[in-house]
């Protein structure tokens, strides 16, 4: 696994859509409003662990500002949603066209990846519809605000975020076109048409168009590619299943799995009343998802490719929208294939 620092020796000069204005001057430490003891500490130990300078650590650092709207963002998820009201966000007859016509007019590189990777095209496909409806809304968020925010007041997830805004500072302003000040993103800090967070840029990104940088932003050869690492990243079957509706019997064993990690083999399910509506080896591992639907309870059996979608959004709403808008994105190439 590369660390951050070689990885983004490669990114000089990538391209980001944030305007061609000029790169301004970063300010001057001894101009950077005063930190508090909490964030001096944050920014020296993340010098030392980095080799970077203290005072230019700081001064970046220096450049946040709280934003009030990021915290409601992250109060208010649409994860907290019944499953009835989630899907109809991302999964839409518009984003299922708009997705048909993505992958049809990239379908060369998109499918050279995927098998490349050994990952679902239409997944791929799918996450950056669902993520930033195919590049067109990648966050209006200073990613610099947004984590900052997140990392010193928003205490529930502030070990994560002080994580990622570490990372996020140690890419330092000589390996983006702006400083990082500038960048934007998701209210998370997420950034790209694949929105990913700082510590999944340095893992999982690829310059898949060999240019000698990678940008998540302007090329879609890198977009791409860096999507299906990830999934290949963690564990993706190729030609897996993802999920399969199951019928519960009247006197079904009720269970409710903590996580969407595979742990019982599929013919356990189905003795314990959930059997699939279609046919599947019944030893490979599954576990069972509650989904409220529009007419009721849904129950599902989900499989390891159903886990690593999970990965990039723990919640299991977001990989059934994931799942289903690339099953309808691939019913439609199929269908305009000759």
């Amino acid at each position: 696994m590369l660390k951050a620092p070689c990885l983004f020796a490669l990114i000089a000069g990538l391209g980001i859509a944030l305007g061609a204005h000029a790169k301004p001057a970063p300010p001057h430490p001894a101009t950077a409003p005063a930190l508090t003891a909490a964030e001096r500490s944050f920014a020296d130990d993340l010098a030392k662990q980095h080799g970077l300078d203290a005072k230019t650590v700081q001064a970046t650092l220096g450049q946040a500002k709280m934003q009030q709207s990021i915290i409601d963002a992250m109060n208010r998820p649409a994860e907290a949603k019944p499953w009835k009201d989630y899907r109809p966000i991302f999964v839409t007859p518009q984003r299922e066209k708009d997705g048909i016509a993505f992958y049809l007019a990239h379908r060369e590189l998109i499918e050279r990846a995927a098998a490349e990777y050994h990952v679902a095209p239409e997944i791929v496909v799918a996450i950056i519809g669902v993520e930033t409806s195919y590049g067109r809304i990648t966050g209006k968020y200073r990613v610099l605000d947004a984590l900052y925010t997140l990392a010193f007041h928003y205490p529930a997830r502030e070990k994560f975020f002080r994580s990622e805004l570490g990372q996020f500072l140690a890419f330092g302003d000589s390996e983006f076109p702006q400083p990082l000040a500038e960048l934007r993103g998701s209210y998370a800090g997420a950034m790209g048409w694949g929105q990913f967070m700082p510590s999944s840029i340095a893992k999982y990104a690829k310059d898949y168009d060999g240019d000698g940088k990678i940008d998540l932003w302007n090329s879609l050869p890198d977009i791409v590619a860096s999507v299906a690492n990830y999934f290949a990243s963690f564990g993706w079957e190729d030609g897996g299943p993802i999920a399969l509706r199951a019928q519960p019997a009247i006197d079904a064993r009720t269970i409710t799995p903590d996580t969407t990690e595979p742990v019982y083999p599929l013919d356990q399910l189905v003795s314990w009343g959930y059997a699939p509506l279609q046919h599947y080896d019944p030893s490979r591992p599954a576990t069972l998802v509650k989904l409220e639907g529009e007419l009721g309870p849904e129950y599902w059996i989900t499989f390891q490719n159903f886990y690593v979608i999970t990965r990039y959004n723990r919640s299991p709403m977001y990989a059934m929208a994931v799942n289903q808008l690339a099953e309808a994105i691939a019913a439609g190439v199929k269908d305009a294939t000759p």
